[in-house]
């Protein structure tokens, strides 16, 4: 059988993860608000972290939150759109490559996991919280967290080694 056809080679390995970031976010979403929805916080460090629940009805941060309503569909047509390309961007990728399909990964999970929530539900369900004093951090899920990491990822790629990819082309040229 071909490696590229094979269940956990390239680029399914990439679908995989992205679908056990998807399964965390859910079930850590489910967990939070069985916990926290009626209940107390639960300080993990007390005056810095906490575990808490919040139902997030727009974008980051709770961009157009009050907006009426149209942002559900909005940002969900958005994410799905954007977890079609990466899906496509992923399959084309390079088998050798690891670090730009780890990033696109942890994006695609997170994207689909609060794009889960947001077509069954219409909002986002939180539940971490940091803070400091009266500061407080947006409360946040695991796809956010995902998505975070893998964007971080996919900037320091573009920022600290796009110039040895250019140096590789003009090399094979």
């Amino acid at each position: 059988m071909p490696k590229a056809l094979s269940l956990f080679g390239h680029p399914w390995r990439w679908y995989w993860l992205a679908l056990a970031v998807i399964v965390l976010d859910i079930v850590t979403k489910v967990w939070a608000v069985e916990r926290f929805m009626y209940g107390p916080e639960l300080q993990i460090i007390p005056g810095l972290l906490q575990f808490t629940y919040a139902e997030n009805y727009g974008a980051a941060f709770s961009f157009l939150a009050d907006a009426g309503g149209w942002q559900r569909w909005f940002f969900g047509a958005v994410a799905l759109g954007f977890s079609a390309m990466v899906i496509v961007w992923l399959w084309r990728l390079p088998a050798i490559k690891r670090w730009e399909p780890l990033a696109l990964a942890l994006i695609l999970g997170g994207a689909i996991g609060n794009l889960w929530d947001r077509i069954v539900l219409g909002y986002v369900r939180d539940f971490i919280s940091v803070y400091y004093g009266s500061w407080h951090f947006p409360v946040f899920n695991v796809a956010d967290m995902a998505i975070s990491v893998g964007a971080t990822m996919l900037v320091i790629e573009l920022l600290f080694f796009a110039e040895s990819k250019d140096a590789e082309k003009s090399a094979e040229v």
